[in-house]
């Protein structure tokens, strides 16, 4: 049964790697319709990600370094194999395993990836992709190669207000958009130079070496790191724009097609030092014209307190002064001939249009791209099934030039220096002194490995 199982598992993912595949699966017994679900991260987003991935599936095999944080994923799926360390998984039941999800902090994505890709595992991986730009080109490199499944957990990518959105663009509906303006409450976690971490004793229900994983600094275990202050490290994680980027810039990124060279400068940051970043951040992207567009430039703003009172916040151009703004986030699209306002990071509320009357002609618009059902795992369930194409944020061709745009913003944040892109040759034009910030130093043991 198990050989089985794999060969029609590997034949409908080979479909669906380039097209709408035939279903090969639904018609076979239930035990190979629902694939055998490795959930690596089960606390918090991957307590999430692992409901959502869920229906129709089996969560076979549970893997956290935290024995509490895995309890209510336990609870909930009392026949699934519980692991601290993913490596030992991959060992044990590797011949099992259908599809792998990965919900850790960033810096572990890649290790974890590389192993399943690594071994012809379909994986979820959330956002952002990774944490350095190196390891970011080479997962996504390395899925290509290996001929992997993948997808980016950034809900927003399967949401019909990204679609509704680059069909409105594409139609004309604003015209041409000159503009993108984001901006975030995020960090909501301790950044900034100064912050002291002490040594604790490591608790025996947490794997503190495993949660470590490729960070040559070892830092001693202390409550205010894990499970969610590791966030504003360079280290663990990309600060404010890491957490928030790659969900709302990948609406622009989709909707504009912003692959390829731009230009990035930060202003109005505020202290950082070598091991943190800083609390607040605002950073413009230049992207040249392409194909049909012409050029535009992306704004974020991160650390603001409340868009509607803080002085530091510059609003958008073209919104009604008197318009209530989401205090967490918000986007905007300001083209020559009228406004597309999301109050939110994803796409997920109505978009909003300025001036109204364009509703009416919105309403024209024919639907030109499909929409997805049950969020980006579900999306690459279906396609591991051969029921569907392979997912929008997959990682060569879209999460991981997403990420890596997302990581050049911090790059100008870090250096103090307007950035030159080259995305092919993954560098900062003429500012060699700034490839030490492309890629991580690994612990012993803990190199890349990607045969």
């Amino acid at each position: 049964m198990h050989s089985s199982r794999r060969t029609f598992i590997k034949s409908a993912t080979a479909l669906a790697g380039t097209a709408l595949a035939p279903n090969l699966l639904l018609g076979q017994e239930n035990s190979v319709a629902m694939l055998n679900v490795a959930a690596v991260g089960c606390g918090g987003k991957g307590l999430s990600d692992i409901s959502e991935i869920a229906p129709g599936n089996r969560i076979a095999f549970l893997c956290d370094i935290d024995a509490n944080r895995i309890k209510e994923a336990s609870a909930r799926f009392p026949d699934a194999q519980i692991f601290s360390d993913y490596r030992e998984m991959f060992e044990k039941v590797g011949d099992q395993i259908d599809v792998v999800t990965v919900s850790t902090p960033d810096h572990m994505h890649f290790p974890i990836a590389c192993e399943a890709i690594g071994r012809g595992k379909p994986v979820m991986v959330q956002k952002p992709m990774c944490n350095t730009l190196w390891e970011t080109r080479a997962l996504a490199n390395y899925a290509k190669d290996k001929g992997v499944l993948t997808v980016m957990g950034n809900q927003g990518a399967t949401l019909q207000g990204t679609r509704l959105l680059r069909e409105w663009i594409e139609a004309g509906l604003i015209g041409e958009v000159k503009e993108v303006h984001y901006w975030t409450n995020r960090p909501i976690w301790p950044q900034g130079p100064g912050l002291e971490f002490p040594a604790e004793p490591v608790p025996p229900t947490i794997n503190w070496d495993v949660w470590q994983g490729t960070c040559a600094t070892e830092r001693p275990y202390n409550p205010n790191i894990h499970p969610f202050k590791w966030r504003g490290f360079w280290d663990y994680g990309c600060g404010a724009l890491g957490d928030i980027g790659c969900h709302s810039m990948n609406s622009a990124f989709w909707a504009l097609d912003l692959q390829g060279d731009f230009v990035v400068e930060a202003s109005k940051v505020s202290e950082f030092d070598e091991n943190m970043a800083p609390k607040h951040a605002t950073i413009v992207y230049d992207f040249p014209a392409k194909g049909n567009r012409g050029p535009v430039k992306v704004v974020w703003q991160d650390g603001i307190g409340n868009p509607n009172t803080d002085k530091n916040f510059v609003r958008p151009p073209g919104i009604p002064d008197d318009l209530e703004l989401n205090k967490e986030f918000g986007q905007v699209f300001v083209g020559t001939k009228g406004i597309i306002f999301f109050n939110d990071a994803y796409c997920s509320s109505a978009p909003i249009l300025f001036p109204e009357s364009l509703m009416q002609e919105a309403r024209k618009i024919k639907k030109v791209y499909p929409r997805v059902k049950g969020g980006p795992t579900q999306e690459l369930c279906r396609a591991i099934r051969g029921d569907g194409p392979k997912p929008v944020s997959n990682f060569e061709d879209h999460a991981g030039p997403l990420t890596e745009m997302v990581l050049v913003g911090n790059l100008a944040v870090r250096s103090g220096k307007k950035i030159d892109w080259d995305s092919e040759a993954l560098e900062a034009r003429g500012l060699p002194e700034l490839k030490r910030f492309l890629k991580r130093e690994y612990r012993a043991g803990w190199e890349p490995k990607l045969a």
